[in-house]
């Protein structure tokens, strides 16, 4: 199968070549017939399949087939919700690649910058817009934004949209669409919250799956260490002094673990940068190429942060926090082992994380392997840890001395 089999035409065609795309992938072989047949679609596939690409080129073409130099001012034609700056911004740039010789406009609007300048953009006319849905919403409330033109919408990365409790902003966006349009769904996961949205928003879609067991890549050696939740900070520090070397990604649950994990790092003298949602789009940006120039080798990241970002070469990644959802296992381990590469992955387990572990292993059907033989280990008969709430005896009708103090806040 090749591109032109996909019935994509010169123009496009030409531009694919040009950033040596040889053979679609599996998504692009399914998804770009039905963009092109003018279809809803829900696609379930992991970052790292081509699924931009797989909707990106089939949208371009439909709007290029259709260009009217007299009905181009300002009118948004396609209109892409994405959750995250980093993935807008990574579309952005797919589209602006593949759409290099059609003329059409592109832009892409999202928030931790500066409002103007979108602002300016916009005003001057746009054919595809990528945006995460705070933003849009700001410009449409100043008038900036008409989405009554829109012919299709696309909801990428669906699943860590409605994670990030953006399911009210997604309903409002679709209603201000147009009614009769084409719609696009795309997410990692297929929770059932994706799916009733889906059935909701979408007309007879076609489904489209790739599964995460097909993605795991054999080039990544996966290694689990059973060892306590106040001992993976040590282990940790054990690990890169000793075995971990090269580039590395390191996942925390939290912004605060973060945070905590970069002032021990940087204490033991490593280098290493990090982005979270707290952290401006600049910071943020600048996190990022430090560690794609190899000004650090190390980035520690939220899964919500780290999703959609594009690093290539990366050695390993640590799962400091196990992923409570297995898909997102799947995903954070994709980005090593990539392009022929051998990557490995290490994951480090407390006693309370065992359910997740259960999980992992039913999904991916690949056995971990369990290092054994390291200096923190779990003990077999721990159990998971209890947490109580503080002061709960003797709180009926009487504040503590505590919650009476007015608290300094920190910013």
């Amino acid at each position: 199968m090749s591109f032109q089999n996909l019935q994509l035409n010169k123009p496009i065609l030409k531009a694919v070549f040009e950033q040596n795309y040889l053979e679609p992938t599996k998504v692009q072989i399914q998804v770009i017939p039905f963009v092109l047949s003018k279809k809803d679609i829900i696609v379930s596939a992991q970052t790292g399949t081509g699924k931009t690409a797989a909707f990106a080129l089939p949208i371009l073409q439909l709007l290029f087939d259709k260009q009217n130099s007299k009905k181009r001012a300002k009118k948004i034609r396609a209109l892409i919700i994405s959750p995250t700056r980093e993935l807008a911004l990574q579309i952005f740039e797919n589209f602006e690649a593949y759409g290099k010789y059609t003329n059409l406009r592109i832009a892409a609007v999202y928030g931790g910058m500066s409002i103007e300048p979108q602002k300016e953009k916009l005003e001057k006319g746009v054919d595809i817009l990528i945006a995460t849905p705070g933003r849009l919403l700001d410009l449409h409330k100043q008038q900036i934004v008409n989405l009554d033109t829109v012919e299709i919408l696309v909801l990428d990365e669906a699943d860590l949209m409605l994670d990030m409790g953006f399911i009210d902003d997604v309903k409002k966006i679709n209603r201000l669409c147009p009614e009769q349009k084409q719609q696009l769904l795309f997410s990692a996961t297929m929770p059932y919250k994706v799916t009733q949205l889906a059935n909701t928003l979408l007309k007879n879609p076609e489904k489209i799956e790739i599964t995460p067991a097909t993605i795991i890549t054999k080039n990544v050696h996966q290694i689990l260490y059973y060892t306590p939740k106040p001992k993976k900070i040590a282990l940790c520090l054990h690990l890169l002094r000793n075995t971990i070397k090269g580039s590395i990604l390191i996942f925390r649950r939290t912004k605060y673990g973060v945070d905590k994990l970069e002032q021990t790092l940087l204490k033991n003298n490593y280098s290493v940068a990090t982005i979270h949602g707290d952290k401006t789009q600049n910071a943020r940006q600048e996190a990022l190429l430090k560690f794609k120039n190899n000004d650090v080798n190390i980035l520690i990241a939220t899964d919500v942060a780290a999703r959609g970002i594009d690093i290539h070469s990366l050695d390993a990644v640590i799962n400091f926090d196990i992923p409570r959802t297995p898909e997102t296992y799947v995903h954070r381990i994709g980005r090593t082992g990539r392009a022929q590469k051998t990557g490995v992955s290490h994951s480090f387990c407390a006693a309370d994380e065992k359910q997740y572990i259960i999980a992992i292993q039913k999904l991916i059907n690949v056995p971990l392997f369990i290092k054994e033989n390291h200096p923190y280990p779990l003990d077999p008969k721990a159990t998971p840890e209890v947490h109580k709430k503080k002061g709960s005896k003797h709180r009926k009708g009487r504040k503590s001395e505590a919650s009476k103090k007015k608290k300094k806040r920190w910013y």
